[in-house]
């Protein structure tokens, strides 16, 4: 079951999507999902209506939700040529950012925290392309509550830059699956190597792989690069990791 929200921010109100087994009333282990680039759109609602039927309570949060009500993205124009992309970070992407997006996540805890049919405690959180690293990060800024953390798909989480994931490994205390796409440049094998030693170092309990034949994107039904096969070799990871730490 779908329910469209509103959650109250500092600076406005937030839309956000909570999705519920069709039977019984909770309360249900927690996963806040957040959302890739693309955005806010009805194949994220088959995934968050897929990790509901599995018994479990789903937040999915507009991140973009800072740019007002906005029309479905068109794939096509906003990843079919230079100008789009340009046009798409411009537009969209300016809306938040790793500091927006962690404080963001405080209030969502929050909120979760209130509802009758979320479990209390524990939850886990799982994250597509720039929400693979939304995912990581919520686990190193709140590491009492996040017990789980899957990032797909992802981009950029062991770079050279200050602010790069894999320099949060300390404070994780989740448990960390990563899996990226051997077709895909955003998060390749030096990456790979990268987040993996800093979270074994750190002793987080991780998982950090690449898989054959996946582009960046394959999970969501609606991606040109969507793969069924890692579509669901995701889906078997992704609920083997919350029924290990969550149930």
């Amino acid at each position: 079951m779908k329910t469209d929200i509103m959650i109250a921010m500092p600076d406005g109100d937030a839309r956000a999507f909570v999705f519920t087994p069709d039977a019984g009333s909770g309360p249900w282990p927690v996963i806040l999902f957040y959302m890739d680039g693309p955005a806010i759109r009805p194949a994220l609602f088959e995934m968050g209506e897929r990790m509901a039927a599995a018994g479990n309570f789903v937040l999915l949060p507009d991140m973009f939700w800072r740019l007002g009500p906005y029309p479905p993205i068109d794939l096509a124009v906003a990843f079919g040529s230079p100008e789009g992309r340009q046009m798409f970070r411009e537009t969209y992407f300016s809306s938040t950012d790793p500091v927006r997006a962690m404080a963001d996540t405080g209030v969502f805890l929050d909120w979760l925290a209130q509802q009758p049919q979320a479990r209390p405690g524990a939850l886990g959180v799982t994250g597509y392309c720039m929400g693979g690293g939304f995912a990581l990060r919520a686990a190193a800024a709140y590491p009492e509550q996040i017990v789980a953390a899957a990032s797909f798909h992802p981009s950029m989480l062991a770079t050279d830059q200050p602010d790069s994931p894999h320099l949060l490994a300390a404070r994780i205390r989740a448990r960390v699956l990563v899996a990226g796409g051997d077709r895909d440049a955003g998060f390749d094998e030096a990456q790979k190597d990268r987040l993996a030693a800093a979270l074994a170092e750190a002793g987080v309990d991780a998982e950090v792989s690449i898989w054959a034949g996946c582009r960046h994107g394959w999970v969501p039904t609606d991606m040109p690069v969507h793969d069924p096969d890692g579509a669901e070799r995701h889906w078997r990871e992704l609920f083997a990791l919350f029924d290990a730490t969550l149930k």
